[in-house]
């Protein structure tokens, strides 16, 4: 068997095991716990499944509604920010910052500032200058991957 990488623009609802057998009109089997909770995920070709919530949300990244475009949603701020899990700063030479970023899928950006002057240095500044860096990198390759999920890879 082969492996893929899969994405994909989904609509989804919190909806636990149970009433997505009701609402498929299926007996959830006594080996199943009807509490569990999850998503009911419909694809962009009506195709309808169930997702348990931890492996749903590890996989996937909600988006913003921007009825405006084609694919009726958009990367936003926020998001970008919050796809920054943490970053460390290393000062190098008084006049310089480089921040290390590590993202929340555990892949690592960095950036680095300087100035001409060591008087002129400011480590805030320079930590402010590498992660408007580094967030405009994010908005890049969260509009790849959107773009990816909305119109798939080829």
């Amino acid at each position: 068997m082969s492996k893929y990488i899969g994405i994909k623009l989904v609509d989804a609802t919190e909806m636990k095991l149970g009433e997505y057998n009701d609402f498929k009109g299926w007996t959830i089997p006594e080996d199943e716990n009807p509490d569990t909770d999850g998503y009911m995920v419909k694809y962009s070709n009506n195709y309808i499944s169930w997702c348990p919530k931890e492996q749903f949300e590890k996989s996937n990244l909600k988006v913003e509604d921007n009825p405006k475009l084609p694919s009726g949603v958009s990367i936003g701020p926020k998001m970008v920010k919050d796809f920054i899990r943490s970053y460390e700063v290393i000062e190098r030479d008084g006049k310089t910052t480089i921040v290390h970023a590590t993202l929340v899928n555990g892949f690592k950006l960095t950036e680095a500032s300087s100035c001409v002057d060591p008087s002129n240095y400011s480590k805030e500044i320079g930590i402010q200058i590498c992660l408007e860096k580094i967030e405009n990198q994010i908005w890049g390759l969260l509009g790849f991957l959107l773009q990816t999920a909305f119109e798939g890879v080829k």
